[in-house]
């Protein structure tokens, strides 16, 4: 599995003036339903679900929102760069910059589980999280969380 796998252009995007961690879940939420044509809310709701069980910010600025999805095919991710870091819960307490969302099918089992690893190991390289902040881009940041997947896999 590799994050081009996972993760298309359309769903990388820098945003500006986000406040809330609800506004930030209706954002990948309306990002992530155009792409799969799902209906409205269905993919803030799921977040929000996941969210009561526990905060996904996982420290160094980054999170990693994920749920389950009924009516989706494969597992699917968003990637979301924040001009202002936002509070989040996290577990070093800092805010977050980097939001790295994933969806799954309901079914989805072991694999919905190997892209969260994914994502996580690839979010963890400090490199790579750097050069993810120094750019404004989205296919910038594409081409960065892609092409180092590939560099890794070889």
């Amino acid at each position: 599995m590799q994050l081009s796998s996972l993760l298309s252009p359309e769903a990388v995007r820098t945003l500006p003036g986000i406040t809330s961690k609800k506004r930030l879940f209706q954002e990948i939420g309306e990002i992530f339903e155009r792409r799969h044509d799902l209906p409205s809310g269905s993919a803030f709701d799921a977040l929000q679900e996941r969210e009561s069980l526990g905060p996904t910010g996982v420290g160094n600025g980054i999170a990693l929102p994920h749920a389950r999805i009924s009516g989706l095919d494969g597992v699917s991710g968003v990637f979301l760069k924040l001009d202002k870091p936002l509070e989040f819960e996290s577990v070093d307490r800092l805010p977050v910059d980097l939001v790295f969302a994933l969806f799954a099918p309901e079914d989805a089992g072991v694999d919905h589980l190997k892209a969260l690893a994914l994502v996580s190991r690839t979010m963890r390289d400090t490199a790579l999280c750097v050069k993810l902040r120094a750019n404004e881009d989205p296919a910038t940041l594409y081409a960065l969380l892609t092409d180092t997947q590939s560099t890794r896999a070889a």
